[in-house]
């Protein structure tokens, strides 16, 4: 079928180049490319893959909701260095004796 319609995109410089170095490394281009990606998108009714907002787990969860404690706690120390914070540690083992 010969190609009559043209499709304009407007994506960052950095971005082309890169995509055209891929997909040159495989004998495409990027207009190759973006048939293989919309003939897959209308074959599978949908992305060819899977989109997803990520969310942070646990553990991630659990240190942002500390951070957040931290940022509004007036009593909170910063430290700028790990040996200010092992002084830190050892001077509030010396209070406790």
């Amino acid at each position: 079928m010969p190609r009559s319609a043209v499709l304009n995109l407007r994506i960052e410089p950095e971005i082309k180049a890169d995509a055209e170095e891929l997909f040159g490394s495989f004998g495409l281009t990027v207009t190759d490319a973006v048939n293989v990606f919309l003939r897959q998108s209308l074959m599978r009714g949908g992305f060819p893959f899977e989109i997803v907002r990520h969310k942070p787990n646990a553990v991630a969860q659990a240190a942002v909701a500390e951070a957040e404690l931290l940022l509004h706690d007036p009593n909170a120390k910063s430290f700028t260095s790990m040996e200010d914070l092992r002084a830190e540690l050892l001077s509030d083992e010396d209070d406790d004796v």
